[in-house]
């Protein structure tokens, strides 16, 4: 028996890794946090952090500037480093999709890193979103590429990631988690591990099938918003509110509807489709209503663009020439995240038709030309402005007094949900809501 803390290493600190360090540090493990970025990993030694993850009323920030004072957690770019002080392995290394087409080559390269400094006894899980038959097919021969045997010399499983962003440290806890291992003894070391942190139930079942469902539960959300956007033009036309149309539908205890939005952006779903495309097409299988389903959403953001053009027209302007603020940048409510981000692509088309775009995130750091320091900055004197995303600073907004601080007649496209019809009765103000 040994008294030692549980070690782990976390290798990739985005935003699954970064609070999922922090989990095992708070429980008491000693972590190391591995990334590529040297840079980011000097940040985080220096207790920055720029997410948007609270627990218990206190930022990802507080929370990593106390791990790193009581020597819980620190971050590197060495493997050896890493190696050195642990016998446990997470994964959460994203595959990005470009054009069309997922890119393992972070994944492959971490494999072969850890390949090289991995000892027996090790045990390493694979978190990150993959093609069904990854960790298997990929994963299994890099790390073999050590000499060991997987099941005896080390142990791998697979434990697919499902957390929201903005709601990490709470889900890391409570989220019941699907894994599988290569054999027996890799899904008992893989338990304790995750076990460590996860109150919640484990489910265990073969690796093929945790990888398959985790795609399959994003796409099921794609395929979803999808749908309410269709609803949500039907009702535009309708004259009725789709917001109210949904919220009666999901009354019903079988009909759970999402709400439409901008887009649908981040890294999990606007993806999802792509990771399981080589596999249903090397297996001949059509997948013809996830495609569409893509398409759709892909196209919001030009619906939203067209809504702002034709109440602008309404109201006697023309989209060219006319100044238009965006209020949230990131790809989903509360959180700094603008990957694959809906508002930017908005913004994009917008420009591309003339506008001049003015944007505003209190917490996606700036980034691009058109964002902008100040909330008034980007709100005053435009012609219209487009509520794409909800940060805290946005819930106290006065909405009568930022159409004041508009142009005369100007259009307000609210993609939220959340801006009062009465903003109407200031300055000419025509509200558009999808």
């Amino acid at each position: 028996m040994t008294n030692r803390p549980l070690s782990v290493a976390v290798i990739g600190l985005g935003f699954v890794g970064m609070p999922l360090s922090l989990s095992y540090a708070m429980r008491g493990a000693h972590v190391v946090g591995v990334d590529v970025m040297a840079g980011y990993v000097e940040e985080i030694n220096a207790g920055i952090s720029h997410h948007q993850e609270y627990h218990e009323g206190r930022s990802l920030a507080e929370i990593l500037r106390e791990q790193l004072a009581a020597g819980r957690f620190r971050a590197t770019t060495s493997y050896r480093e890493a190696a050195a002080e642990t016998d446990h392995y997470i994964i959460t290394v994203g595959i990005p999709i470009v054009n069309g087409d997922p890119d393992l080559s972070a994944l492959r390269a971490c494999c072969t890193e850890l390949s090289k400094v991995l000892k027996r006894g090790d045990t390493v899980v694979l978190r990150s979103t993959v093609i069904p038959g990854t960790t298997e097919d990929v994963v299994l021969p890099l790390l073999k590429e050590s000499g060991l045997k997987a099941g005896e010399d080390f142990y791998l499983a697979y434990c697919s990631e499902r957390i929201a962003e903005g709601r990490a440290f709470e889900e890391f806890v409570t989220m019941p988690i699907a894994m599988g291992g290569v054999n027996e003894a890799s899904v008992e070391k893989a338990r304790a591990l995750l076990s460590f942190v996860t109150e919640a139930e484990i489910m265990v079942t073969d690796i093929k099938v945790v990888e398959t469902a985790k795609v399959i539960e994003n796409v099921q959300r794609d395929v979803n918003i999808a749908m309410v956007q269709e609803f949500a033009r039907f009702a535009e036309r309708f004259g009725i509110d789709t917001f109210e149309m949904i919220r009666v539908a999901n009354t019903h205890k079988r009909v759970n509807l999402l709400y439409p939005g901008p887009g649908v952006g981040g890294y999990c779903v606007p993806n999802a489709l792509y990771y399981l495309l080589p596999k249903a097409k090397q297996l001949g299988v059509s997948v013809e209503l996830l495609e569409l389903a893509r398409r759709i959403n892909d196209g919001v953001p030009t619906v939203m663009a067209d809504m702002l053009e034709a109440a602008l027209k309404e109201n006697g302007k023309t989209l060219r020439g006319s100044k238009v603020a965006l209020l949230g940048l990131a790809m989903k409510d509360f959180t700094n995240d603008d990957r694959i981000s809906p508002p930017h692509v908005i913004a994009d088309i917008l420009r591309s038709r003339g506008a001049e775009v003015a944007a505003y995130d209190p917490a996606v750091p700036k980034r691009h030309a058109y964002q902008l320091d100040k909330l008034s900055d980007a709100v005053g004197g435009a012609d219209a402005l487009a509520l794409l995303a909800v940060q805290r600073e946005f819930l106290e907004l006065d909405w009568h007094s930022i159409a004041a601080m508009m142009a005369d007649k100007p259009v307000l496209l609210d993609a939220k949900n959340r801006i009062p019809k009465s903003v109407e009765k200031i300055n000419g103000a025509k509200l558009v809501s999808i």
